[in-house]
């Protein structure tokens, strides 16, 4: 089993920052820690479920989808266990929920396309324009 929590939600002004953070918990995540693909997703009334970022805890390069390109910033402490989303120059239309999910990966194979078995349960950033 693996837990993920959110937290690092609230209301900023369009422009502003937030950083989240996602605490990973479970005998199955502390055992295998370097073999996980760690990905952001978001979800609004008006926008269906969208990865954002992504990162294996292996190593390598962080993937973004184009539209936080060059604003947002995935990082991961495997001592903490924890993953990071820096948001920079928020939007209006980024308002949505924020999560975290993962799924076991050993060649670090990851997508944001593909299907993330744990997840958490979120936390709301609310951009006001």
């Amino acid at each position: 089993q693996v837990d993920l929590v959110e937290s690092g939600g609230g209301s900023v002004q369009a422009g502003g920052s937030l950083k989240l953070s996602c605490v990973i918990s479970g005998f199955f995540y502390s055992t295998f820690t370097s073999r996980f693909c760690l990905g952001w997703f978001r979800r609004s009334d008006d926008k269906d479920h969208e990865g954002i970022a992504l990162i294996w805890t292996g190593g390598g390069r962080p993937t973004y989808a184009d539209s936080v390109k060059g604003r947002f910033t995935v990082s991961h402490d495997n001592a903490k266990a924890t993953l990071y989303l820096q948001m920079d120059s928020l939007k209006s239309e980024e308002t949505a929920m924020y999560y975290c999910a993962a799924y076991y990966s050993p060649q670090g194979q990851c997508s944001l396309q593909s299907e993330y078995k744990y997840r958490g349960r979120g936390t709301q950033v609310t951009v006001s324009s």
